[in-house]
């Protein structure tokens, strides 16, 4: 039994000096096996940059114009579908007629007695006049007829102008459309009346929509680069597709609500003339084609200017870039995977790059996630992004 115990004994201290020999072993594997800190790099580029301004603005016709009624009265009827084009000079509005058209009958016969009364005067003249000459009647009778006559033609003259301004307001029982375009919501309907607050003077409005005119306000610095660049001469430096660069009349884009592009670019056809000391902006107003009508008065967009295009310039994503106390700093990696810090002179903003004025060269790949643990000097595991985001217009400079 003794022999037994002993022998297991020896078994065990036998195995004691291989066991620890593999807990060694495990322990040196797994420092070397430690997985390294994985980030994911952009690599920076040149390019292209071209560099605009956005703002934004709400869209009104060419022309806005309030369909009045210039007469009181009933509203007889609506010759036009709401939400509809309308012609130059078609019929809009009828307003009852009848109580204009009985003062116009009126002035007519008060024009009628005027005129009587007139021809009386005259034929009383023509017959002192000579009698006066003769002598035959006193020079107060003749000073009298000349009066009666004179009286008489201004009596006329205030008929006729009763009977011109009666005719005119008849006319305006009759409301036609003053301008092409598209005319909105009445605010009035058959049976109302209308022509005196609180009811209802503004009948409808009618907006010319084709060109469609945009107007917004700009800060005095945006209104700065734009008229060193792009009002100044009404010309801006645009690249064309054969890569040259062709002087052109700059265009506006118009960026609608949903994101989508206008296809039509547009031009400055108004401004204001001087900055506003109240809110610091400058109101500027842009015309864009709107041949299909999708552009309705009340948008809002956004207008974006093209002022200029930086030329094979450096950019890396906005994210790679940490600021510290003001100075800017991209964490490289290198073809071992080491780290390295980098300060960097940033440029313009372009969506969401950044261009690097100086520290970094195209072709070098910067650390866009995993910033927060990564140190100079240390070994990670680099995956791609992907190239960094396509150039827009949407920066600021």
């Amino acid at each position: 039994m003794r022999r037994a115990v002993k022998s297991g004994l020896g078994v065990w201290l036998a195995l004691l000096p291989a066991m620890f020999g593999l807990a060694s072993c495990e322990r040196e594997g797994g420092a070397t096996a430690a997985p390294l800190l994985e980030v994911i790099v952009a690599t920076a580029e040149r390019r292209d940059v071209p560099l605009s301004i956005e703002m934004v603005g709400s869209l009104r016709g060419t022309q806005d114009v309030p369909i009045r009624t210039r007469v009181e009265g009933f509203l007889e009827s609506m010759e036009f579908q709401e939400g509809t084009y309308v012609k130059k000079g078609d019929l809009l509005y009828t307003v009852d007629p009848q109580p204009f058209a009985a003062k116009l009958v009126e002035a007519q016969s008060q024009l009628a007695g005027a005129q009587t009364g007139l021809a009386k005067a005259t034929a009383d003249l023509a017959r002192i006049r000579p009698l006066a000459e003769m002598k035959a009647v006193s020079e107060q009778d003749l000073d009298g007829a000349i009066a009666q006559e004179a009286a008489a033609r201004a009596g006329v003259q205030a008929s006729e102008a009763a009977v011109e301004l009666a005719g005119i307001e008849l006319g305006y029982t009759r409301i036609h459309a003053p301008i092409d375009g598209l005319i909105g919501l009445s605010q009035a309907k058959p049976g109302e009346f209308v022509g005196r607050e609180p009811n209802p003077v503004v009948l409808a409005t009618l907006s010319d929509i084709d060109p469609i005119h945009t107007r917004f306000s700009i800060s005095e610095r945006e209104y700065l680069v734009l008229a060193r660049t792009f009002l100044a001469e009404g010309k801006a430096q645009v690249r064309v597709k054969d890569n040259g660069l062709d002087e052109r009349p700059a265009d506006l884009t118009l960026i609608l609500a949903d994101g989508s592009v206008h296809p039509h670019k547009g031009k400055v056809v108004a401004a204001s003339q001087a900055i506003d000391a109240d809110t610091g902006t400058y109101t500027v107003e842009a015309s864009f084609p709107n041949p299909d009508r999708i552009l309705l008065p009340g948008q809002f967009a956004r207008v974006r200017a093209l002022y200029q295009v930086l030329e094979d310039v450096v950019v890396i994503p906005r994210q790679a870039v940490s600021e510290i106390q003001g100075l800017f700093r991209v964490y490289t990696v290198d073809a071992a995977g080491t780290v390295a810090v980098r300060d960097v002179e940033l440029g313009p903003e372009t969506g969401h790059d950044v261009v690097i004025e100086s520290g970094i060269e195209a072709g070098a790949r910067v650390i866009v996630e995993g910033l927060q643990r990564v140190r100079p000097g240390m070994t990670v595991k680099a995956s791609g992004a992907g190239r960094s985001s396509a150039a827009e217009t949407v920066g600021e400079g």
